[in-house]
């Protein structure tokens, strides 16, 4: 049983569209049933015509800024309508947005897994090789080891890169908002408050869950959204 938000994303090839069986409509029909009976609230729904070879895909990039947006789940009729190649997945999951197949609800924990077990070979191999190369290179007379008394500079390293990391989120969360206020504004909605209004009535919550005020949206705005 389905709870929560969800995202539809729908890809169709009109080549094929009519002959495959997985039309949009068949699509359509499959994240239907699938949502039926629980708590739910389907969001929006996104239809892209593209090959399913090309990770290129303007309308995923959007769908995904959308289940940000708004804390959902992208689902998908087919696995196969979201990519045929496991690079494609991983960057799905860098993106921080969960996703569930209709026809394959486990792929989701079970992509995770996979991808663990391929980041867990390559970390053994870079291990490997990095240990060969100290190798060879103490075997050469380098002295290894480094500075282990500078704790402060490497707590400060820390503190940085959490800072990074942090703005990098928010630098985000300013691009996926970008397309949104501009629609806003081209309806003729120009004051900060109106636009936090706007925001607020069409249930895209603040980065912390909230909703929107007028100080919370110039923020963003000074992000370059």
């Amino acid at each position: 049983m389905a709870n929560g938000k969800f995202i539809a994303y729908h890809r169709v090839s009109t080549a094929k569209q009519g002959a495959s069986g997985l039309g949009l409509e068949a699509q359509r029909e499959a994240v239907t049933g699938f949502l039926n009976g629980g708590a739910w609230t389907l969001v929006a729904e996104v239809v892209e015509v593209e090959s399913g070879k090309r990770n290129d895909r303007p309308k995923l990039a959007e769908a995904l800024a959308l289940c940000r947006l708004h804390g959902a789940t992208l689902v998908i009729a087919k696995l196969d309508r979201l990519a045929r190649n496991v690079a494609f997945i991983s960057g799905l999951m860098e993106a921080g947005v969960d996703f569930v197949a209709v026809d394959f609800p486990q792929a989701n924990r079970l992509t995770v897994h996979i991808l663990a077990a391929v980041a867990e070979h390559e970390a053994a191999m870079i291990s490997a090789r990095t240990k060969a190369a100290l190798g060879a290179a103490k075997a050469r007379g380098v002295k290894l080891g480094g500075d282990r008394g500078n704790l402060p500079k490497v707590a400060r390293q820390g503190h940085a890169a959490g800072l990074a990391t942090r703005q990098e989120r928010a630098a985000r969360r300013a691009a996926d908002l970008a397309p949104i206020i501009a629609s806003i504004r081209a309806g003729g909605v120009e004051s900060l408050n109106g636009i936090a209004a706007e925001l607020n009535r069409r249930e895209i919550p603040t980065a912390r869950g909230g909703t929107w005020s007028a100080v919370q949206v110039g923020r963003v705005l000074e992000r370059g959204a």
